[in-house]
């Protein structure tokens, strides 16, 4: 017998969703907000929004059967940010409000979380939140080394969460007819994939230091979270943390990569491995896959789609896009496929939409915590190439580096106490 509340309100939430294509009617006076029963509504919870945080948030809100309930987040001037946004939308002033996020996760009436916080928080905080009962859509990059995003996938798997990483281009219709012309054989066998990266830096100095607001208006011990001690300095919770090795991904690899090389492994029907390869050329890094196919991962674009492009090259064809929802390709027979995509790659709206589904019926996200493995892993073995600047050797079954040590040792780094996973 199912007596917990929770328990209950998520088997009907997977039961509503295998009973939507019977004929119901449900008399308007049981209804509840935007005509969607108390039972339908999904509640969404919180953590770390910043403005990329704020643009997914409000995506989310949109959803007639999602109510946000409760944020959390170190600095004072987001807390109160985010629950404007809440006032402005549902005219109330409902919305909680936390500074420790153990508060917002203790929380029953809570389903889903949104973890948008500073890259070194996004493994830590999401594996929190499953531990606790919750579903969650992290953005990018989910894990700052190959451990963190190994860490990750298995807890999705072991709580048995729904999980999904917020590489929405997944979600994104020319991204997603890109791919279908790369698996479709149209562009005959593909030999080369391109993923379009930010230059690759990385800073090991600290700012200089400054006087620590009240806790209240930044709790900096929270905001460091699991990376080591540092003084504050403004520029850091102002986003200027990005770059620094302590607190950002894979030398900003990822900041385009997480989409761009994700992109390419679906594309080549590749999730759930990595190329076996790296080399490092300056601020472009070539990989191989065993099946000898190449991945280009090298900043900037090159025919001016967007930001964040994709090309894919085969024997018989290639195909490009970015975030404009622009398509270039090859051969001109192909051009007779050629559509119009209005939605941009930056949004999340199908992305988040995806998510609630999958909240819903418990099955796996279009960017689910396996897919997200894969191409994290081969992001952060490519950058690890990029810092040793040395030609690496990869084994795909076990996630490790071949005959190297050093680079093994990258694959983790320690955790400030008391922080753990």
């Amino acid at each position: 017998m199912v007596t917990s509340k929770r328990v209950t309100r998520r088997v009907f939430l997977g039961r509503s969703a295998l009973a939507a294509a019977l004929p119901v009617f449900v008399p308007s006076t049981v209804l509840g907000r935007n005509g969607v029963a108390p039972s339908e509504r999904i509640t969404l919870g919180a953590i770390g929004i910043g403005p990329r945080g704020r643009y997914v948030l409000g995506r989310m809100m949109d959803e007639p059967d999602v109510r946000f309930v409760a944020i959390c987040d170190v600095q004072k001037s987001r807390r109160e940010a985010v629950l404007e946004m809440a006032r402005a939308k549902y005219g109330s002033n409902d919305c909680a409000s936390y500074i420790d996020m153990q508060e917002l996760l203790a929380r029953d009436d809570i389903d889903t979380v949104l973890v948008a916080t500073g890259d070194r928080w996004h493994s830590l905080a999401s594996i929190m939140a499953a531990k606790a009962g919750k579903d969650v859509y992290s953005e990018k990059p989910c894990g700052i080394t190959i451990g963190d995003c190994q860490a990750l996938a298995d807890a999705m798997n072991r709580y048995g969460r729904v999980f999904q990483a917020g590489t929405q281009r997944r979600s994104i219709s020319n991204f997603q007819f890109a791919v279908h012309l790369a698996r479709s054989g149209k562009l005959g066998r593909i030999h080369t994939v391109h993923a379009s990266i930010y230059s690759l830096r990385v800073l090991y100095d600290w700012l200089p230091a400054q006087p620590e607001p009240p806790m209240d208006v930044c709790d900096w011990d929270r905001w460091l979270g699991p990376a080591p001690w540092r003084p504050y300095n403004k520029s850091y919770v102002d986003g200027g943390w990005r770059g620094y090795y302590d607190f950002d991904s894979g030398a900003t690899l990822l900041d385009w990569g997480a989409h761009t090389v994700d992109l390419c492994q679906w594309a080549l029907d590749a999730d759930g491995t990595t190329p076996v390869r790296y080399e490092p050329a300056g601020d472009t890094i070539y990989a191989k896959y065993a099946n000898g196919v190449k991945l280009v991962m090298r900043p900037g674009g090159w025919m001016g789609l967007g930001t964040c492009p994709v090309r894919f090259e085969g024997d018989e064809g290639w195909v490009e896009t970015g975030d404009s929802g622009s398509i270039e390709m090859f051969p001109a027979s192909l051009q007779t496929e050629r559509r119009a995509y209005v939605r941009q790659g930056t949004d999340p709206a199908g992305h988040t939409r995806n998510f609630f589904d999958c909240v819903k019926s418990r099955a796996v996200c279009a960017s689910g915590p396996d897919s997200m493995r894969s191409s994290h892993v081969a992001c952060h073995a490519a950058a690890i190439a990029w810092q040793l600047n040395r030609s690496l050797d990869f084994d795909p079954a076990s996630e490790s580096f071949v005959g190297d040590e050093e680079a093994n040792r990258m694959r983790n780094r320690s955790m400030r106490a008391p922080w753990h996973i």
